[in-house]
């Protein structure tokens, strides 16, 4: 095993301050874009999409005025990363001009975030400089979607890490391609092994923390409505039905988007239904549009009749409505219902299981990295 090389603090103190400031200023994205949109109607797409534009070129012209040798490789290496951003970015398109070139943006973040941690670790000259940089930019963006997942009108959930990971991938291909280490030998220094043992471990509890946090909830059973998923139990949900009417009596739920601010995640499941029972009535299935009605009315009265920013006059249907729809509604007491109100998958597990097997990845991982490095 060849000796550890130095290395040296600087590098890896930017990329973490780099890092906190991207996870960090989630809670101000929103005013930034509430200000970008007042301040140039209708012009967003295009500002943000010509500082892409900017900062891409910037990052392209500094990688090509570095390159001095093996040059047909390296430009080959950019051209690789960069083509296959601009792919993935098509191919992921939602076709709303705002969401895409939001996505698109991210792409040069962790890009970036990638390269800085790839410049720290790039003196080990070993296979773990392309391991480090990729866990650390995975841990940065569960981090990031950790965070967002508790402010209002920001999304945090599994899927855009995976999506952050793609952005990572191309980040370090085109690290790789500006900046390749200086004699890259297959052979593992002293300590790397055990660098990608903890980072991996650190990696994998960050993300089962997430996961718990956002994706793990419960079926909740209904013996007149059926069954739909919640991050509150049934007796959660029933308990929450008086704390949260007794909450919003004596602070008022507020009717001004507050971006940073704690979202109050009751509310939004609450809301859900609400727009899941809209679109099923609107699309001609009064049946379903009774059932999620009675969802609401059971487990999120408060959210009926409390004014939000969402909606000033609150969710309820007027008693003619009401009546209409369940005159209207077929079958309404056969308990077969299966609620698909949640935008995000909730899953069902119990988090005793799942955190016994987290951990027991993690600690495995650990173990196992450090027992090669020591036996090589």
């Amino acid at each position: 095993m060849r000796p550890t090389p130095r290395l040296r603090a600087l590098p890896f103190v930017l990329a973490i301050l780099v890092s906190l400031a991207l996870v960090l200023s989630a809670p101000f994205i929103g005013y930034v874009r509430s200000w970008i949109r007042t301040q140039f109607p209708g012009q967003f797409v295009r500002i943000v999409g010509t500082g892409i534009v900017v900062i891409g070129l910037a990052l392209v012209i500094s990688a090509g005025a570095r390159i001095r040798s093996h040059r047909p490789l390296r430009y080959g290496v950019l051209f690789l990363s960069i083509a296959c951003a601009v792919w993935f970015s098509i191919a992921t398109a939602t076709g709303i001009p705002e969401v895409d070139v939001v996505q698109r943006f991210h792409f040069i973040e962790y890009g970036i975030i990638t390269f800085l941690f790839y410049r720290a670790w790039r003196p080990l000259d070993d296979p773990a400089i392309l391991v480090l940089p990729f866990l650390a930019g995975l841990l940065v963006g569960t981090a990031d979607e950790w965070l967002q997942w508790f402010i209002p009108n920001r999304v945090g959930e599994m899927a855009d890490i995976f999506l952050n990971g793609i952005a990572i991938a191309c980040g370090l291909a085109f690290s790789l391609g500006a900046m390749p280490p200086a004699a890259f030998s297959r052979v593992w220094t002293e300590g790397s092994l055990r660098r990608v043992g903890r980072l991996s471990s650190a990696f994998v509890l960050a993300f089962a923390l997430f996961f718990q946090v956002v994706h793990l909830g419960y079926d909740v059973r209904d013996e007149e409505i059926g069954v739909f998923k919640s991050r509150y139990s049934r007796p959660m949900l029933e308990a929450m039905v008086d704390s949260k009417a007794e909450e919003w009596r004596a602070h008022p739920f507020p009717v001004v988007l507050h971006r940073v601010s704690r979202e109050d995640q009751y509310m939004t499941e609450g809301v859900t239904h609400v727009q899941k029972r809209n679109e099923l009535l609107a699309a001609g299935d009064p049946a379903g549009a009774w059932s999620e009605n009675r969802i609401i009315e059971k487990y999120y009265t408060p959210v009926l009749g409390t004014p939000s920013y969402v909606s000033r006059m609150g969710h309820r249907w007027s008693a003619e409505q009401r009546a209409d729809v369940q005159s209207r509604s077929a079958a309404v007491a056969g308990g077969g219902y299966t609620s698909a109100a949640n935008p995000y998958p909730i899953y069902a597990w119990p988090r005793a299981p799942f955190w016994a097997v987290s951990t027991a990845v993690a600690a495995i991982v650990w173990l196992l990295c450090a027992r090669l490095d020591r036996a090589r």
